[in-house]
C-alpha cells in the first residue's frame, strides 16, 4: 500500500476544506428539523458549498454516480443514503449527514448524526456513545502507533455499550483524491496491528455503530446501506492529520 504523505503546505489546503465542511455541519445544527425533506438539506449545502468557492466532493462519484451533494442516513440507514424530497424527517428522527467539500484541489470530509426534535433516550445513548468511539479513536493517532490501535478503542468502547460495530465499512485516506490507496480505517481491530502511522498521513476515522446487530445491506440504489435488522444506526466522522503530537482535526471549527 503506498501511502502519501502531505506536506504542510498540503495539510494547510486540507485544512481549509475541512473548515469549509466544519462549517456546513454547524449550520445544518438549525435545518435539521421536523418536516424537512432531505432533498432540501442537500439543496442547502450544495448552495453554500459554492457560495465558499468548494464544489460537492460526493456528487458524481462512483458507480453508479452519486446523484446529490450530501449523504444523508435516516434512522436505520447506516451510509451513502441519497437525499429525496419524498423523504422528510419527522419527529424522533436520527439523520447522519455526511458532507464533502473539494476546495483548492483537496478534499474535506465530516459526518454528524443529528437528532431531529426530540428524540427517545435508546436514541441520544446510541449518538452518544457513536461520538465517544470517534474520539477514542482519534485519541489512538499518534506516529508509530497502528491503524489497528483506532479500531480496537472503537470496538471495545461500543461493544461495551451494547452496540455492534460496522464491519467492512470506513475509513479512508484522502488528499487530492476523496478515496486514496491509503490508510484504510476499520472500527474494529487488534491493538499494535496494521499500517504504521506516519506524521503526514491525512485520513478519515468514521465508526458505524449499530444499535443491534452490526450486519448490513445495501439497497438496489447502489449506494443505500441499511442494518439487516432494521435497528438504528450512527456515525460521527472527522478527517485528521497525523502529527508528531498526536492527530490534528482538520474537519474542526476553531476553538
Amino acid at each position: 500500500m503506498a501511502v502519501r504523505l502531505k506536506t504542510p503546505g498540503e495539510i494547510r489546503k486540507m485544512r481549509a476544506s475541512g473548515r469549509i465542511v466544519a462549517e456546513l455541519l454547524a449550520l445544518m445544527r438549525d435545518k435539521v428539523r421536523p418536516g424537512v425533506a432531505t432533498a432540501d438539506l442537500d439543496a442547502f449545502v450544495e448552495r453554500e458549498l459554492r457560495k465558499r468557492g468548494a464544489t460537492p466532493s460526493f456528487k458524481g462519484y462512483g458507480q453508479p454516480p452519486f446523484p446529490a451533494s450530501i449523504c444523508v442516513a435516516v434512522n436505520e440507514q447506516v451510509v451513502h443514503g441519497i437525499p429525496s424530497p419524498r423523504q422528510i424527517l419527522r419527529e424522533g428522527d436520527i439523520i447522519g449527514i455526511d458532507i464533502g467539500a473539494y476546495h483548492n484541489g483537496y478534499h474535506g470530509d465530516a459526518c454528524v448524526t443529528f437528532p431531529v426534535g426530540r428524540i427517545a433516550p435508546e436514541a441520544e445513548r446510541l449518538l452518544r456513545v457513536t461520538e465517544e468511539c470517534l474520539w477514542r479513536g482519534i485519541e489512538q493517532v499518534r506516529s508509530g502507533g497502528r491503524i489497528g490501535d483506532i479500531g480496537h478503542a472503537i470496538q471495545t468502547h461500543a461493544e461495551a455499550a451494547g452496540y455492534g460495530v460496522v464491519r467492512g465499512l470506513g475509513g479512508h485516506g484522502i488528499g487530492r483524491r476523496l478515496h486514496e490507496d491509503g490508510p484504510s480505517v476499520q472500527h474494529a481491530g487488534e491493538p499494535g496491528t496494521g499500517l504504521r502511522m506516519r506524521p503526514g498521513m491525512t485520513f478519515t476515522i468514521e465508526p458505524m455503530i449499530n444499535e443491534g446487530s452490526p450486519d448490513w445491506r445495501e439497497l438496489s440504489d447502489g449506494w443505500t446501506v441499511v442494518t439487516v435488522d432494521g435497528k438504528l444506526s450512527a456515525q460521527f466522522e472527522h478527517m485528521v492529520a497525523v502529527t508528531d503530537r498526536g492527530a490534528e482535526i482538520l474537519t474542526r471549527l476553531e476553538e
